[in-house]
């Protein structure tokens, strides 16, 4: 992520975005173009909802309540004493951590970039607010890229690849369905969260790769 970002320049090799070195685009462009949802939400007190979403006051009213909508929190703004006015407390005190991320979200949806990094953007939210944000993902950035460092197995599974780190190096890359079919270190860890998770987790990977598959066929015929 550092190195994405270029907080630190890498010492040999290259990172390409659309064949494009990214050491030969000037930062403001490249971090403009990279969202990231962190695993510690960041909001701004003493500023209002929508200084927090809007960060330089580049979109509309209709475009700031369509983010909510899209991040299902357009009823706990309304709830506010200002609604999008109200102003945020230090360290973002009157959202739940749960809220937080949310707002994390329509800030990224806000800014319709097609790069997105989701830094453990879940591990600190309960299971429905983990559901809420991966709906979102799905319907606002079915277009982008999403990078996600995760922990949380079940966070992943459904991404189309999944690339295993260990002791500073990578162990092994491909589609969950791939990995799972190798009994490799991923699948180590799928068996590691127990009978039962392990099953769901399994079924999910091995559906996703029979769906990737027909639409394949289908285009193919097509």
């Amino acid at each position: 992520m550092q190195t994405l970002f270029r907080l630190l320049e890498a010492e040999c090799g290259s990172i390409n975005i659309d064949n494009v070195n990214i050491a030969e685009v000037g930062l403001h462009r490249l971090r403009t173009s990279i969202s990231v949802i962190p695993q510690v939400p960041t909001l701004f007190s003493g500023c209002t909802v929508r200084e927090n979403l809007d960060l330089f006051g580049m979109h509309s009213e209709e475009a700031i309540n369509e983010a909510l909508e899209k991040s299902h929190l357009s009823e706990a703004i309304a709830e506010l004493p200002k609604g999008i006015n109200s102003m945020v407390s230090e360290g973002g005190a009157n959202f739940s951590v749960g809220q937080r991320q949310l707002l994390c979200l329509a800030r990224a949806i806000l800014s319709k970039n097609k790069i997105l990094i989701l830094d453990e953007a879940t591990a600190s939210v309960d299971r429905r607010t983990d559901q809420m944000l991966h709906e979102s993902l799905h319907d606002s950035f079915a277009d982008a890229t999403i990078i996600a460092v995760a922990h949380r197995l079940d966070t992943v599974i459904d991404h189309d690849y999944i690339l295993v780190l260990g002791q500073g190096k990578v162990l092994e890359f491909g589609s969950p369905a791939e990995l799972l079919r190798t009994n490799g270190s991923f699948s180590t860890m799928v068996d590691d969260t127990g009978e039962i998770s392990s099953k769901d987790l399994r079924q999910r990977a091995f559906r996703r790769s029979s769906m990737r598959q027909l639409r394949t066929s289908s285009q193919e015929h097509l």
